[in-house]
């Protein structure tokens, strides 16, 4: 059987830097493959030149044995290949009918006008194997991410696509929603349609995948049977060293330095009380819409709370992110390119931002003394490349996260607020996350970590809070009450009896 995609020896090069060497990869029909590999090794070039975003520099594109020219996304789509990004590209105000229709309507009257009811028609056809539930005249703005992505599997399906590439499709998804994912890929494949399956999660790649290429640095290190391979064999494929399994190691004291009593705002969080100590991490687990996020963003001050104090040694704090930015806290918000960063802005104004007191004399910012404490900071925490005056934007998902981390380094912050910190972000910067986490704890510093993932909780935690309805359930620790932490601890206090 013929392959259904096959790339050989793409090359592409922007300026003098070279991301793309040489790559080749190979994918049968009905085959889920995955694209592997940490932040900036080159999975998403290669999909902007499958998908037409950008020409490659050199090699050969085939499908069904026959070469292409893919030089526009047009010929993308004429060649039946379809692209799902990670940001959806879907215009919000229209409905599900017109958004799977852009840029091909269906029209009446010699095309005059767009034939509304045809196109609603063909959509419900086309959603009706993937999910009939979805209404195709609602706005798609009224859909949660899993619905939207699937709005874009009719799209792709309704140009014919026969390879469709999703690019870290799970990223926003609860677990239940990643389930229906899994389904609608398998019956993708069932039909013969070809999935391109990018992830940093390997749970997920090991579930879906039978294929798996693999790149590093714009090279090609392997293409490995998924069944076969180890898990810890592919990661070490992926970052080209060996990331054994670290133990957390406890840096707590019986320092007091936060002290949350009886904080609330409506359902979302209701009287929340505990306290964090000078070294020790807190984790904070439950379910979506438990209220994990809404506890941290008013601890910060980005939310104003009903009721309820927050202190700092003893002392209460004002409320208001800037009062709250003076007395120590630093927040690293989930959406990190909305609420985290200034994407066109370069790394050393978004390192500045809270502290720009401390660069500035007579009103004036000093370039160069910022540019210094940036470059020593970005240093620290290990930044690739290391370039502060490039747009933070620029960079991949783990080293903004790093920027970040630097930014409230720069200002001297007592209390960390992590929200998802290693959400989107690839094995490797992972790991470096977790390295800066247990340094700060080792330095004194106090942490709260939010997170769905619960090896993560586990693994940086001391303690773990867990939060059910909006109501801390339980806590979980070494001789704790609740009990130790394990996920099935955190599983029991997290679900609702009924």
């Amino acid at each position: 059987m013929l392959p259904r995609l096959s790339l050989s020896g793409i090359d592409k090069t922007y300026g003098s830097t070279q991301v793309l060497h040489g790559v080749s990869l190979t994918v049968r029909p009905g085959e889920v493959h995955g694209l592997l590999g940490e932040n900036g090794a080159g999975k998403s070039t290669l999909l902007n030149v499958l998908s037409g975003v950008i020409r490659a520099d050199g090699g050969v594109i085939r499908i069904d044995g026959k070469p292409v020219t893919i030089a526009s996304p047009r010929d993308a789509t004429a060649a039946g290949i379809a692209m799902i990004h990670q940001e959806l590209q879907q215009v919000p105000e229209l409905s599900v009918a017109q958004n799977i229709f852009l840029g091909g309507a269906m029209r009446r009257f010699g095309g005059l006008l767009v034939d509304r009811s045809a196109q609603e028609a063909e959509a419900r056809r086309l959603l009706a194997p993937l999910d009939a539930n979805i209404d195709v005249a609602a706005p798609v703005r009224s859909l949660r991410v899993a619905k939207r992505q699937i709005v874009e599997i009719a799209k792709a399906l309704r140009s014919n696509a026969r390879i469709i590439a999703m690019d870290e499709p799970t990223s926003s998804l609860t677990p239940n929603e990643f389930e229906r994912l899994v389904q609608v890929v398998a019956n993708l494949a069932a039909q013969g349609v070809s999935i391109i399956y990018v992830s940093h999660k390997m749970d997920e790649v090991f579930r879906l995948c039978s294929q798996a290429t693999i790149l590093r640095d714009g090279r090609l290190v392997g293409q490995v049977p998924i069944p076969e391979t180890g898990v810890g064999q592919v990661i070490e494929l992926m970052v080209g060293r060996d990331l054994a399994t670290a133990s957390h190691h406890r840096f707590a004291t019986n320092q007091k330095v936060l002290t949350v009593q009886g904080l609330a705002r409506g359902r979302a969080v209701q009287d929340a009380s505990f306290v964090l100590h000078a070294g020790e991490v807190l984790g904070i687990a439950g379910l979506v819409g438990a209220g994990r996020t809404e506890l941290l963003r008013l601890i910060a001050g980005v939310d104003s709370a009903d009721t309820g104090s927050v202190m700092i040694d003893g002392q209460p704090v004002a409320a208001g992110p800037r009062a709250r930015i003076r007395a120590g806290f630093g927040l690293v918000p989930e959406e990190r390119k909305r609420d985290g960063i200034i994407r066109h802005r370069p790394v050393t104004t978004n390192i500045g931002l809270p502290a720009l007191r401390r660069f500035s004399r007579l009103g004036m910012i000093r370039k160069g003394l910022l540019k210094a404490r940036s470059e020593e900071l970005m240093r620290e925490v290990g930044l690739r490349p290391l370039d502060v005056s490039r747009p933070i934007g620029s960079f991949s998902g783990g080293n903004q996260q790093k920027a970040i981390i630097g930014r409230w380094l720069a200002s001297n912050t007592r209390i960390y607020l992590f929200d998802e910190p290693t959400r989107g972000i690839d094995v490797g910067a992972k790991a470096e996350i977790y390295d800066l986490i247990e340094r700060l704890a080792s330095e004194g510093r106090a942490v709260i970590v939010v997170s769905s993932e619960l090896p993560e909780v586990i693994r940086v935690s001391d303690r773990v809070l867990v939060m059910r309805e909006g109501r801390i359930s339980a806590t979980l620790g070494p001789g704790l009450p609740d009990g130790e932490i394990t996920e099935a601890n955190i599983a029991r206090a997290a679900i609702p009896s009924s």
